[in-house]
């Protein structure tokens, strides 16, 4: 995919993409008046890249970003392009995986939520259905915070065959199902792992919820009886992230 892609901008999903190296910059754009060291780092990044640095009014920033919360800096880029599923599997490297699948989530804010909390998390790699969920866009990295230069995402025209893949290479399948499964404490989540979570409202379609290995639910202890699926998706990595830490440090895990 070499075509242009939406924008992308705020400083630090800029400042991000640059580091990532993974897209070609086309050119940066950043406020005339503009002033900051944090500017400055970013100029002199992409200066050392060859890329073009063009200076724009608030107004044409504006524009070229579709929003006026751009923080003086907007860049235009090649389209994200998709990983494989083996690429995504090699992203794994020595340690146990630790991979997200989506099942139709079409909100480029959620989209772009679940990928900072999977880089931050330490995640590998994110898997979607190539219908019915949203693409790479510039509102998905925007939101990310830089996290989609970071986190390949393979999109597979089957994503009940691409966990069945993931189950032949010794990777858990574990749904997130609202009400129904076990506390994610009481599951062993150091294994490796690929977490699926459902789009908004619908939740996991039939077919991919029989594909999980197990189900795994949050307790909804107040009135509202269930999260936003980037809410539950932070709320599991990090019970992962808790495992693995104490795992780490020889503490025992409930079987």
């Amino acid at each position: 995919m070499n075509a242009e892609a939406e924008p992308v901008y705020g400083r630090h999903p800029v400042l991000e993409l640059l580091r990532g190296g993974h897209r070609r910059v086309q050119e940066v754009a950043v406020l005339a008046e503009g002033r900051g060291p944090a500017l400055q780092d970013l100029l002199r990044l992409a200066r050392s890249q060859g890329v073009k640095i063009a200076f724009r009014t608030r107004d044409q920033l504006s524009a070229m970003a579709g929003t006026p919360h751009h923080q003086g800096v907007v860049a235009r880029v090649s389209e994200a392009e998709f990983a494989t599923l083996d690429e995504v599997l090699a992203a794994v490297g020595a340690g146990p995986a630790f991979l997200v699948a989506l099942d139709g989530v079409q909100d480029p804010r959620n989209l772009g939520a679940i990928l900072r909390t999977l880089e931050a998390a330490g995640g590998h790699g994110a898997v979607l259905p190539r219908h019915q969920s949203v693409g790479l866009t510039g509102t998905v990295a925007k939101s990310s915070a830089g996290a989609l230069e970071h986190v390949p995402v393979a999109r597979e025209g089957n994503l009940v065959r691409a966990l069945e893949q993931l189950k032949e290479q010794s990777i858990w399948v574990m749904g997130a199902s609202q009400g129904e499964g076990r506390p994610p404490w009481e599951v062993d989540l150091t294994v490796p792992l690929c977490l699926v979570l459902g789009g908004e409202g619908a939740g996991l379609r039939p077919l991919v919820r029989r594909t999980c290995d197990l189900l795994v639910s949050l307790p909804m202890l107040g009135r509202i009886g269930s999260l936003n699926v980037s809410a539950a998706a932070a709320a599991l990595c990090y019970e992962v992230v808790r495992q693995r830490i104490l795992r780490g440090s020889g503490e025992k895990l409930l079987d």
